[in-house]
């Protein structure tokens, strides 16, 4: 079994609706079970337009490969109205593989370590609340690429 994170951001409609719905949806996938939850945090937008977003972070346990995963996640998106008008726009949910185990995948729509997550608090601070020993393990997934 593989310990993925995953993080959740919405910027658009019930943005706490949006994190319940997206943790439901989340918790229907067979073969994957949510171990931890952060809190969530507002926090201003960076890179993208539009309203405060909500962010948080979730630890899960799973028997699905990467692409599996992020096929539910898009899945979930999709169900909760997500459209990818352009880079960047703001939305009703944002599902994003932070970190699958310690493996590095460099794909065309699949990048592990998240290229982002060293740079984006957002994503850190609920990270490191929910797996405080996680950084030494980020820290060399980032020098190994």
């Amino acid at each position: 079994m593989a310990k993925v994170f995953i993080a959740l951001g919405t910027n658009l409609g019930d943005r706490k609706k949006n994190i319940q719905d997206a943790l439901s949806g989340l918790e229907k996938i067979e073969g994957l079970v949510i171990d931890k939850v952060s809190n969530f945090i507002e926090t201003e937008p960076v890179d993208c337009p539009g309203p405060n977003f909500l962010n948080g972070v979730i630890k899960v346990t799973t028997s699905l490969s990467p692409k599996k995963i992020l096929e539910e996640l898009f899945g979930i998106e999709k169900s909760l109205g997500r459209k990818r008008e352009f880079k960047n726009a703001p939305r009703t949910i944002d599902l994003d593989i932070l970190l699958y185990d310690d493996k590095i995948i460099n794909e065309p729509h699949l990048k592990v370590p998240h290229p982002l997550m060293m740079r984006r608090g957002f994503v850190m601070s609920p990270l490191l609340e929910i797996e405080s020993e996680i950084i030494e393990l980020v820290e060399f997934l980032f020098r190994s690429k």
